[in-house]
């Protein structure tokens, strides 16, 4: 099953990423307001660049003048499944020790690129 990781990561601007394994690597959101954990609640997630594996495993400090620079602590991690993957919707099961059951990432093409909406979808 794979495994999902979301740091809290004290860089310039506080915020959490977000971490899904696919194949050899993470897919990686930035969420600056934190990981939703009520329904009904819509955070901006902003697509970053995919992360080697072995980030499902880090805590520590990026030193300064790296690329994310600043202390990134495990907020959660566990194992998840695809529900569904497409172009502008993903939609995926969790089990964490805070994040549980269904998630839903969606574009939102008019906002960026890389601009995406995460929010509890209703589990089934």
């Amino acid at each position: 099953m794979p495994k999902f990781v979301v740091h809290e990561h004290y860089a310039k601007t506080h915020h959490f990423d977000l971490r899904l394994e696919r194949d050899d690597v993470l897919w990686c959101w930035a969420v600056p307001k934190g990981i939703p954990l009520e329904m009904g609640v819509r955070r901006l997630a902003i697509r970053t660049e995919d992360h080697d594996k072995s980030a499902l495993t880090f805590e520590g400090e990026i030193e300064e003048g790296k690329y994310g620079a600043g202390k990134i602590v495990i907020w959660d991690r566990g194992e998840f499944t695809f529900d569904s993957i497409a172009d502008n919707k993903i939609v995926f099961r969790v089990k964490g020790e805070k994040m549980h059951g269904k998630y839903v990432l969606v574009r939102m093409p008019k906002a960026g690129e890389d601009a995406w909406l995460i929010f509890r979808g209703k589990d089934n």
